[in-house]
């Protein structure tokens, strides 16, 4: 991992990993203890523990080259300088890229280690290749020359023996017959969506993912809200204190009304309590 993603507001911000972190994550990667690190570089366990903690008061320039040359990365990539591992910053023109990919690449504004992700899958070589071909119309021609025999079979047929154009023959001439656009569009989106699942999956014991413990919360907090004796200003509030983490049933009286004066000043959920008061009373 190169970059822990954030949602803020609506847009992922890449925040970038500490000394501590990627040492720590290297480690993992190769499934190394503490102890058997120290035993392989030689440096302490004490201190491997410290750099990984990023409580590093006295990281010499031998543990960064130590760890950089056990690893197989950049002293560049463990201090931060650069986010390539095995590489120093690669010449853009080696990289072919457009002025414009460049301007997209710099901005920030999305998530570089999914796409990272989605270059470095096994089949997205694949999926480009099938796009090129779509795109530059390799096989257009081919497609038109096979469409154009079936058709003129079937027209042959129509012509020679009076066939019904809902016969099945006729049909099946008919329906063999290549939309191109549908055709590469299904193989794109299936390709494309394989390498997605996978990358998910991927990602499925990350902080940043959903494992439903939310959802299966926010239902626990309405389940609460409906049993909570109160106004129903009060259960509103009930359900918003809990999904910050404050139970409203332990604070105190005076801490109720003060919260309680703060949501009256509310537009919205005064409408709605009015509103409710009014079904009340008709019924």
């Amino acid at each position: 991992m190169v970059y822990c993603a954030k949602n803020i507001g609506s847009a992922t911000v890449n925040i970038k990993l500490t000394l501590g972190e990627r040492l720590k994550d290297l480690r993992v990667e190769r499934n190394l203890k503490l102890e058997t690190l120290a035993e392989q570089t030689g440096l302490s366990k004490s201190a491997l523990s410290k750099y990984e903690s990023d409580d590093v008061t006295d990281l010499s320039i031998y543990a960064v080259t130590t760890l950089a040359e056990f690893y197989g990365v950049t002293t560049d990539y463990l201090l931060g300088v650069t986010e390539n591992k095995k590489r120093p910053d690669a010449v853009l023109s080696d990289l072919h890229l457009s002025d414009g990919a460049v301007d997209v690449l710099r901005n920030g504004n999305f998530n570089h280690r999914l796409l990272c992700e989605l270059l470095e899958h096994p089949d997205f070589s694949r999926w480009m290749t099938d796009l090129e071909i779509c795109v530059d119309g390799l096989v257009s021609d081919r497609i038109r020359d096979m469409n154009a025999m079936v058709e003129a079979t079937r027209q042959e047929l129509e012509k020679r023996y009076h066939a019904d154009a809902e016969d099945l023959t006729m049909r099946t001439l008919k329906a063999a017959q290549i939309n191109e656009d549908e055709y590469f569009g299904q193989i794109l989106y299936d390709e494309l969506a394989a390498i997605l699942k996978q990358i998910k999956a991927a990602h499925g014991t990350d902080k940043t993912t959903s494992d439903g413990a939310a959802i299966e919360q926010a239902r626990k907090q309405l389940e609460n809200a409906q049993k909570f004796e109160g106004s129903p200003l009060e259960k509103k509030m009930n359900v918003l204190m809990g999904q910050i983490g404050i139970d409203y049933s332990k604070l105190t009286k005076e801490e109720q009304m003060t919260l309680l004066r703060v949501f009256n000043k509310s537009s919205m959920l005064k409408h709605r309590t009015k509103a409710g008061m009014r079904g009340k009373y008709r019924r």
